[in-house]
């Protein structure tokens, strides 16, 4: 059974960088479709960025450019760069595995509902 836990969160400043890992634990990585969402206060969660067990990615336009995910192979963690912040990119951002998850590691949209584990979240705030 996969764990997930996320760690990187923090505060940061409009333009600003942020880096968050997913440690995984319980199964490797190169069995799941793997994805990273957020979830702003009110609002759906929303899936960000998403790599195929063949590390193709897929990301949301709205950080298109500005995020870049990546599997680090020898630590066996899902990690997500992310340059040039701005205040909407705030939210908790959740790590998730799937063996299938949907479109997501298609070239389809990410969907919370194609992914069966999820990390614990952690808080990102850009202001």
């Amino acid at each position: 059974h996969v764990q997930l836990v996320e760690s990187g969160g923090g505060s940061v400043q409009p333009g600003g960088s942020l880096r968050l890992s997913c440690a995984i634990s319980g199964d490797t990585y190169s069995e799941y479709c793997m994805g990273w969402f957020r979830q702003a206060p009110g609002k759906e969660r929303e899936g960000v960025a998403s790599i195929s067990k063949d590390d193709v990615p897929t990301y949301a336009s709205s950080v298109m450019g500005r995020f870049t995910i990546f599997k680090d192979t020898n630590k066996n963690r899902l990690d997500l760069q992310m340059d040039s912040l701005n205040p909407e990119d705030t939210g908790v951002y959740y790590c998730a595995a799937d063996p299938f998850g949907g479109t997501a590691c298609t070239g389809g949209k990410a969907k919370q509902t194609d992914f069966s584990h999820w990390g614990q979240g952690t808080q990102v705030t850009v202001s």
